[in-house]
């Protein structure tokens, strides 16, 4: 399988970005639009669709589903204890910690899909559905927090405002209810998921400075660490403890090991904080899944 080629769109969006930014007249001030209506609009898009593609089938991914939540709330736990380590906390800073938290534990759903079916065959599309339909509301909530406490901004408010959480779930319960996208417009809203994908890394791309990821070295490494090297060993326990099948198995392994999401720098961006730092953070996570995904699905597997 190679990795290198599935990951190379995302990456060469990110580094499009960057030089665009840079070596033309779309500037700072252009971006700063394009990552508001990514956020306000076209993730959101993105996301509901995503999540209401395939029907969940509760009963026979039950084992699945708990998996899934328990690799998610251990991954939660690691970012967020991070401040909390006698041996490491005093060398990481608060705010740059409350943004890149979400780094250690969310995952780029596009990704996620495309590699589905080839790792878990035609059920891998409708297992990975089932894990970003339970797993991205509580990555959203668990993303949102650590920014609104530190810095004061009233965590019920930013929750029942933050355009990704309603849309995630909206798009559960819709799911849930049997509700699907409409034929006539299903080719719209896909067009809108596939501009909001570009655009998003392009706009991570555009905010990303290298340096920023130098002055914060051992926070870097930490979240870095936490996504592609700890959670996917939480995974395979999990898959062994919980007798996950083959494919199953295969897939959690996937989904633990996959590059963060590219939403993180303009969640970070839009929530003011360090937007900069944390689309360096995305950018060497695009690169270093090119490291996990074959250790989760070669090694671990």
């Amino acid at each position: 399988m190679n990795f290198a080629q599935l990951l190379f769109p995302d990456f060469a969006l990110i580094l499009c970005g960057y030089l665009v930014c840079r070596h033309t007249a779309l500037n700072r001030t252009v971006w700063q639009q394009v990552e508001s209506l990514v956020y306000y609009f076209l993730f959101p898009v993105l996301l509901f669709q995503s999540i209401v593609r395939s029907p969940l089938d509760l009963g026979a991914t039950s084992r699945l589903i708990a998996a899934g939540l328990a690799m998610a709330l251990a991954g939660i736990a690691m970012s967020y204890s991070l401040p909390h380590l006698p041996w490491l906390g005093r060398r990481i800073d608060a705010r740059d910690h409350a943004a890149s938290a979400q780094i250690g534990f969310r995952f780029n759903s596009f990704v996620g899909l495309a590699l589905a079916e080839r790792v878990a065959g035609p059920q891998g599309p409708l297992l990975i559905a089932v894990l970003i339909g339970f797993c991205v509301p509580l990555f959203n909530v668990a993303a949102v927090w650590p920014m609104a406490r530190h810095g004061r901004l009233g965590l019920a408010g930013q929750l029942l405002r933050n355009p990704l959480i309603i849309a995630t779930v909206s798009g559960l319960a819709a799911n849930l209810l049997g509700f699907s996208i409409p034929v006539w417009i299903e080719p719209a809203v896909t067009r809108i998921g596939a501009a909001s994908l570009a655009l998003g890394l392009m706009a991570a791309g555009a905010g990303m400075q290298f340096g920023t990821l130098a002055r914060a070295k051992a926070l870097t490494v930490s979240v870095l660490s936490i996504r592609h090297f700890l959670t996917p060993v939480a995974a395979m326990v999990l898959a062994r403890l919980l007798r996950l099948d083959p494919a199953q198995t295969s897939v959690l392994l996937a989904f633990s090991a996959l590059p963060t999401a590219s939403s993180a720098y303009v969640l970070a961006a839009r929530m003011g904080y360090n937007g900069p730092y944390v689309a360096g953070l995305v950018t060497l996570s695009t690169l270093l899944a090119l490291a996990s995904l074959p250790f989760a699905l070669g090694v671990l597997r």
